[in-house]
């Protein structure tokens, strides 16, 4: 039986960390995408959510549907990189829903 490797999640994983940046960094600078809080601070926190469920998908599909821990991953390097970039994944879709939670309660001037 052939291992699977994770490819396709890994570089879904570099572009969901990219647009959590991007977003952050144009909220930071700009102070606003649409001009409204309300909708930045929805588009915000929307978007942290989907960036967080691609980790925990990644989790429930390692534990639940790849069956014996021997098979999960090739080495033990490999398998510290694979939870390591999830782990960064999850923390900016945490830091894109903070910032886009703040925005709900920030005032325009």
């Amino acid at each position: 039986m052939e291992l699977h490797q994770p490819t396709r999640p890994i570089k879904i994983g570099w572009v969901l960390i990219l647009l959590g940046i991007v977003y952050s960094i144009v909220i930071r600078y700009q102070h606003t995408l649409t001009g409204m809080n309300e909708v930045d601070g929805a588009i915000g926190v929307l978007l942290g959510l989907y960036i967080c469920s691609h980790p925990a998908a990644n989790v429930v599909d390692k534990l639940f549907f790849r069956r014996g821990p021997g098979r999960l991953f090739s080495t033990k390097r490999s398998a510290v990189l694979w939870l390591a970039h999830n782990g960064v994944v999850l923390l900016i879709g945490w830091v894109v829903m903070f910032i886009g939670t703040t925005r709900f309660f920030t005032k325009m001037d």
